[in-house]
């Protein structure tokens, strides 16, 4: 029988934590890679804070829907003015989820059909980009 050192059980188990993290990453399978999902809000009164705080509001309750892993709901900041920097919107959500089948169970829950239905008056366009994170 082979004896193992305590130097090869360590990267023998290292190795084995590890591959289940690198075949995600190497994974042509989109359902197993993370998803942002960012979208922009135009309101159809711009300096309206009424109608602002009515549509986070109504974006706060996105956080029941348990495919949501994280929301972030935000306005433009205060950041140095330059030529590659739109900050023309009025409020803006970032989602976290696990993978496309989440963001797709998203998009049919009931409680973002509520919000679609309830806050959509309240904004002019909508701008939406979805990443697969690397």
């Amino acid at each position: 029988m082979q004896q193992y050192n305590r130097r090869d059980f360590i990267a023998t188990a290292s190795l084995l934590a590890a591959t289940p993290l690198i075949n995600d990453k190497m994974s042509n399978n989109p359902a197993a890679t993370k998803v942002v999902h960012h979208v922009f809000f135009w309101l159809k009164n711009p300096g309206s804070e009424t109608d602002r705080n009515q549509l986070v509001e109504g974006l706060k309750t996105l956080k029941a829907i348990k495919e949501v892993k994280q929301l972030l709901i935000g306005t433009p900041a205060s950041t140095e003015k330059r030529e590659v920097v739109d900050n023309s919107f009025d409020v803006s959500e970032l989602m976290y989820f696990d993978n496309v089948e989440g963001q797709n169970a998203y998009q049919v829950h009931a409680v973002h059909k509520a919000f679609v239905d309830k806050y959509s008056h309240l904004w002019e366009k909508v701008v939406v980009y979805d990443m697969q994170v690397l």
